[in-house]
Protein backbone atom coordinates (compact mmCIF):
# COMPACT_ATOMS: atom_id res chain seq x y z
CA UNK A 1 0.00 0.00 0.00
CA UNK A 2 1.26 3.33 -0.88
CA UNK A 3 1.04 6.58 1.16
CA UNK A 4 1.98 9.91 1.19
CA UNK A 5 3.21 11.93 4.70
CA UNK A 6 3.37 15.40 5.20
CA UNK A 7 5.32 16.52 7.52
CA UNK A 8 6.49 20.29 8.91
CA UNK A 9 3.49 22.32 9.20
CA UNK A 10 2.15 24.82 12.81
CA UNK A 11 1.87 28.41 13.51
CA UNK A 12 3.47 31.04 12.49
CA UNK A 13 3.57 34.50 12.48
CA UNK A 14 3.01 36.96 8.84
CA UNK A 15 6.25 37.29 6.96
CA UNK A 16 7.82 34.55 8.54
CA UNK A 17 8.47 30.56 6.87
CA UNK A 18 7.95 27.27 7.11
CA UNK A 19 9.22 23.94 5.15
CA UNK A 20 6.89 21.09 4.71
CA UNK A 21 7.88 17.92 3.81
CA UNK A 22 6.30 14.69 2.16
CA UNK A 23 7.36 11.27 1.51
CA UNK A 24 5.62 8.15 -0.03
CA UNK A 25 6.17 5.20 2.06
CA UNK A 26 4.83 1.29 1.02
CA UNK A 27 5.29 -0.75 -2.26
CA UNK A 28 7.83 0.74 -4.58
CA UNK A 29 6.28 3.05 -7.09
CA UNK A 30 7.66 6.12 -9.38
CA UNK A 31 5.62 9.22 -9.67
CA UNK A 32 5.29 11.55 -12.99
CA UNK A 33 4.33 14.37 -10.90
CA UNK A 34 4.02 15.53 -7.28
CA UNK A 35 2.77 18.66 -5.69
CA UNK A 36 0.82 20.41 -3.25
CA UNK A 37 -2.64 21.57 -2.44
CA UNK A 38 -4.60 23.55 0.63
CA UNK A 39 -7.76 23.68 1.64
CA UNK A 40 -9.84 25.67 4.33
CA UNK A 41 -13.35 24.99 5.42
CA UNK A 42 -16.04 25.53 2.91
CA UNK A 43 -13.82 25.70 0.31
CA UNK A 44 -12.64 23.60 -2.91
CA UNK A 45 -9.25 22.43 -3.09
CA UNK A 46 -6.61 24.45 -3.98
CA UNK A 47 -3.59 23.90 -6.50
CA UNK A 48 -0.32 25.35 -4.95
CA UNK A 49 2.29 23.97 -6.83
CA UNK A 50 3.66 20.77 -8.64
CA UNK A 51 7.01 19.44 -9.96
CA UNK A 52 7.29 17.23 -12.58
CA UNK A 53 10.65 14.81 -12.54
CA UNK A 54 11.07 13.84 -16.11
CA UNK A 55 11.33 17.83 -17.02
CA UNK A 56 11.75 19.02 -13.74
CA UNK A 57 9.30 21.79 -14.15
CA UNK A 58 7.66 23.33 -11.20
CA UNK A 59 4.39 25.25 -11.83
CA UNK A 60 2.92 27.68 -9.07
CA UNK A 61 -0.03 29.06 -8.55
CA UNK A 62 -0.45 32.91 -8.99
CA UNK A 63 -1.07 33.52 -5.61
CA UNK A 64 2.02 31.58 -4.06
CA UNK A 65 4.38 32.56 -7.08
CA UNK A 66 7.87 34.31 -5.65
CA UNK A 67 7.19 33.08 -2.42
CA UNK A 68 6.72 29.37 -2.46
CA UNK A 69 9.29 26.96 -3.80
CA UNK A 70 8.83 23.37 -4.22
CA UNK A 71 11.77 20.95 -4.42
CA UNK A 72 12.49 17.21 -4.21
CA UNK A 73 13.73 13.98 -5.54
CA UNK A 74 11.26 12.27 -8.03
CA UNK A 75 13.68 8.91 -7.48
CA UNK A 76 12.83 8.33 -3.90
CA UNK A 77 9.21 9.85 -4.11
CA UNK A 78 10.01 13.32 -1.73
CA UNK A 79 8.42 16.41 -2.38
CA UNK A 80 9.16 19.69 -0.41
CA UNK A 81 7.66 23.31 -0.14
CA UNK A 82 9.33 25.80 1.39
CA UNK A 83 7.17 29.02 2.16
CA UNK A 84 8.50 32.42 2.64
CA UNK A 85 6.70 35.58 3.51
CA UNK A 86 3.62 33.88 4.69
CA UNK A 87 0.57 35.82 4.83
CA UNK A 88 -2.94 35.24 6.54
CA UNK A 89 -4.76 33.81 3.59
CA UNK A 90 -2.32 31.26 3.39
CA UNK A 91 -3.46 29.35 6.02
CA UNK A 92 -5.04 26.57 5.82
CA UNK A 93 -4.69 22.61 5.25
CA UNK A 94 -1.54 21.60 3.06
CA UNK A 95 -1.93 18.24 1.04
CA UNK A 96 0.83 16.42 -0.53
CA UNK A 97 -0.25 14.88 -3.87
CA UNK A 98 0.72 12.19 -6.24
CA UNK A 99 -0.01 11.63 -9.91
CA UNK A 100 1.27 8.45 -11.77
CA UNK A 101 0.52 10.18 -15.63
CA UNK A 102 1.09 13.19 -16.95
CA UNK A 103 -1.46 15.67 -17.32
CA UNK A 104 -2.01 19.20 -18.73
CA UNK A 105 -4.93 19.75 -16.02
CA UNK A 106 -2.38 19.74 -13.17
CA UNK A 107 -4.56 22.32 -10.87
CA UNK A 108 -7.36 19.64 -10.89
CA UNK A 109 -7.83 17.44 -7.93
CA UNK A 110 -8.98 14.55 -9.34
CA UNK A 111 -5.91 13.90 -11.75
CA UNK A 112 -4.08 13.03 -8.32
CA UNK A 113 -4.04 9.87 -7.37
CA UNK A 114 -2.65 9.76 -4.28
CA UNK A 115 -3.03 12.04 -1.12
CA UNK A 116 -1.51 12.74 2.42
CA UNK A 117 -3.18 13.04 5.20
CA UNK A 118 -3.04 16.77 5.13
CA UNK A 119 -1.05 19.11 7.58
CA UNK A 120 -2.17 22.76 9.22
CA UNK A 121 -0.60 25.69 8.47
CA UNK A 122 -1.87 28.92 10.64
CA UNK A 123 -0.40 32.33 9.47
CA UNK A 124 -1.58 34.92 12.37
CA UNK A 125 -1.64 38.24 11.58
Amino acid sequence: QLRLVESGGGLVQAGGSLRLSCAASGRAFSFYSMGWFRQVPGKEREFVAIIEWSTGRAVYSDSVKDRFTISGDGAKNTVDLQMSNLKPEDTAVYYCAGDEDYTRFIHQPREYDYWGQGTQVTVSS
